[in-house]
């Protein structure tokens, strides 16, 4: 069974940091294309960030510069650093993983990230 767990997740302050990391279990997670995205309120679900099983990282311009994601395949876990946080990155942050080869999707239920201004 597949699953995807978040955390990390809170309440900070403009400016702060917070780090989220999922957890993996059941995926050959080395195979496995990660990234995260958000949901804020009544808005649509929007890519973070993405990292390739060979290394390839991509940025929503809007996090560029901010947010960094990783991975640790020994661990099968994924992370997203978020550094400089503005109220306007409040919203839930889902992990999730794509199979490289038949482009099949899991995703995670989700962390909750609150920035107060």
């Amino acid at each position: 069974q597949v699953q995807l767990v978040e955390s990390g997740g809170g309440l900070v302050h403009a400016g702060g940091s917070l780090r989220l990391s999922c957890a993996t279990s059941g995926i050959t997670f080395s195979l496995f294309t990660m990234a995260w995205y958000r949901q804020a309120p009544e808005k649509q679900r929007e890519l973070v960030a993405v990292l390739t099983r060979r290394g390839s990282i991509n940025y929503a311009h809007s996090v560029k510069g901010r947010f960094t994601i990783s991975r640790d395949d020994a661990k099968n876990m994924v992370y997203l650093q978020m550094n400089s946080l503005k109220p306007e990155d409040t919203a839930v942050y889902y992990c999730k993983a794509r199979f490289e080869l038949t482009t099949q999707d899991y995703w995670g239920q989700g962390t909750q990230v609150t920035v107060s201004s």
